[in-house]
């Protein structure tokens, strides 16, 4: 989990300034192909690369697709329109979405502790997402929301199918071939929609690449599909709300977003409940 937090909440700003020089598609396919290069070289060289099984393909078709290409393009579209910070919040509502399907579809039945600190954490998160502060007769920035806003159900139906797949092959065997598919996907859209990116080898430009394929895809994505395999679904989609968390300090340091007290009520209401949920119960 920290490593998702970690990887996911800085590619939010990190994204936000490779924007600058770099058309989204293409920012997008690059970190996530880096990702995939990456993922593949270490299960090669420890002896450990196989390709999916059968029963597994599915497991590849659905985090290829939602968790990281409908998000991905969602996400990076938005940062058009969307501060990085602000991004980041709405782009992980996931528990608005999951926890309620894990009801549902799981059976899976949360403390009472947890809910509460499912509870808290949502307060936060909606303490920091103020609809007030933002214009709502910008077709931009409505659209923007909405597509941050489709950024967290795309993930919940990822998270929902790890949830319920036993997979014959580990995370990090199926990892790189989800990230190969997604890239694939992604391709296909930046050469329809986007112009060709220029490279100018910039400090700048081989951070935003370097850090995007490391710790934004690689590192990330891993761990994300880690925990939410092996941690119960209201720890994992709760403790996730750490990365907006991340991501909005690392905004406010290194891209003068404003740090208001209600984005510090909001963080503080957060924090106490992944504290809560992330407790493990008594046997």
């Amino acid at each position: 989990m920290a490593g998702a937090v970690v990887g996911y909440g800085g590619l939010w700003p990190v994204s936000r300034i490779a924007l600058e020089f770099t058309p989204p598609f293409w920012y997008a396919a690059i970190r996530i192909s880096i990702g995939a290069v990456i993922l593949f070289g270490i299960l090669l060289a420890t002896g450990k690369l196989k390709l999916p099984t059968r029963h597994d393909l599915p497991l590849v078709l659905s985090v290829g697709i939602f968790m990281m290409a409908i998000y991905t393009l969602l996400m990076h579209v938005a940062l058009l329109y969307v501060e990085a910070g602000r991004a980041a919040l709405l782009g992980y509502t996931t528990p608005l979405w999951v926890l309620p399907a894990a009801y549902l579809f799981l059976g899976e039945r949360p403390s009472r502790r947890r809910l509460l600190g499912m509870a808290v954490a949502m307060t936060g998160l909606a303490v920091l997402f103020n609809p007030l502060t933002f214009d709502w007769t910008d077709s931009n920035v409505v659209i923007g929301n909405a597509m941050l806003l489709g950024c967290g159900l795309s993930w919940s139906v990822a998270i929902i199918h790890i949830r319920r797949h036993q997979p014959e092959r580990t995370p990090f065997q199926l990892a790189p071939f989800q990230l190969g598919l997604a890239a694939a996907l992604i391709v296909v859209m930046a050469l329809i929609f986007d112009p060709l990116p220029v490279w100018t080898g910039s400090v700048e430009q081989i951070g935003v690449f370097a850090y995007g394929g490391i710790m934004g895809t690689a590192v990330a994505m891993l761990s994300v599909t880690t925990c939410v395999r092996y941690l119960p679904t209201v720890v994992s989609t709760v403790g996730l709300l750490g990365t907006p968390v991340f991501a909005l300090t690392l905004s406010v340091i290194f891209l003068a977003e404003e740090l208001t007290a209600g984005l510090a009520v909001g963080v503080i209401l957060i924090l106490g409940g992944i504290a809560l949920v992330s407790v493990p119960q008594r046997r």
